[in-house]
């Protein structure tokens, strides 16, 4: 039987095989996981949009009666990170900067001083048993700059499903800023795997308990959350290969 990242490797190749892709059928690409990631990474968060709601707002800039308008400011902020996320796939690193800018897209609409900025306060993650592990604001910088720097490293000596879980997990462990650090951690994954060639992985909301006991428990072993991360990964790639018919 084969392994999961077999699998995910065999799909990967039969993606690549059939490179490059027409300049329409990417921005078609690009257009459907922008939807699709942003409902689903701010559904994970809480956000009460659905997915026709969210497409909505992003393509056509209209609003959604009976809605907060902080869910709408969220699907506009996350489709503008998307955006800036998808602008860095031909490159092959993550900087300080990159992450920042990520964080200010998404967040200037909702909180114009603090996005973009390292959180001034301490923290607590409701439901977590780590809180005492997450850095205090003085931590921040050596933290940020630590987890940056080993970001080439890191890449060299792991698979690129294990480097997109690893990165995700890290970032969220540190948790920098106020709020939207599972936003800007799902995205920071997705760069890590355009980077490498693998498409955008898409973590459903319903998966959400899962998602938040298996991130919780690689505090001290993420070994389900990796699998649980590559299961994702291997599920986007056969729809990657259904919309593209290869």
């Amino acid at each position: 039987m084969l392994t999961l990242l077999t699998k995910i490797e065999v799909m990967q190749e039969r993606i690549n095989n059939n490179r490059p892709f027409g300049r329409g059928e990417l921005e078609e690409l690009k257009q459907y996981y922008k939807v699709g990631l942003t409902f689903s990474s701010n559904a994970l968060e809480g956000n009460s949009l659905t997915e026709s709601e969210t497409k909505v707002i992003i393509e056509d800039g209209l609003t959604i009666g009976g809605k907060p308008m902080k869910d709408h400011l969220e699907a506009l902020g996350h489709s503008q990170a998307f955006d800036y996320m998808w602008s860095l796939y031909k490159n092959k690193e993550i900087t300080e900067k990159n992450i920042k800018f990520l964080h200010k897209l998404f967040f200037q609409g909702i909180d114009e001083k603090n996005a973009g900025k390292y959180r001034k306060r301490n923290v607590i993650i409701s439901g977590s048993q780590y809180n005492d592990m997450i850095p205090s604001p003085m931590e921040l910088t050596t933290a940020m700059n630590d987890f940056v720097k080993d970001i080439a490293s890191k890449r060299q000596q792991l698979h690129p499903v294990h480097f997109a879980a690893l990165i995700h997990k890290e970032f969220v462990f540190i948790h920098p800023f106020v709020d939207g650090n599972g936003r800007v951690a799902r995205l920071l994954m997705n760069l890590a795997l355009l980077q490498d060639g693998y498409p955008i992985t898409i973590i459903p909301p319903v998966l959400r308990p899962d998602y938040i006991r298996m991130l919780e428990k690689a505090h001290v072993d993420d070994s389900e959350f990796t699998q649980f991360i590559a299961e994702q990964i291997l599920q986007t790639q056969r729809d990657y290969i259904r919309l593209l018919r290869i």
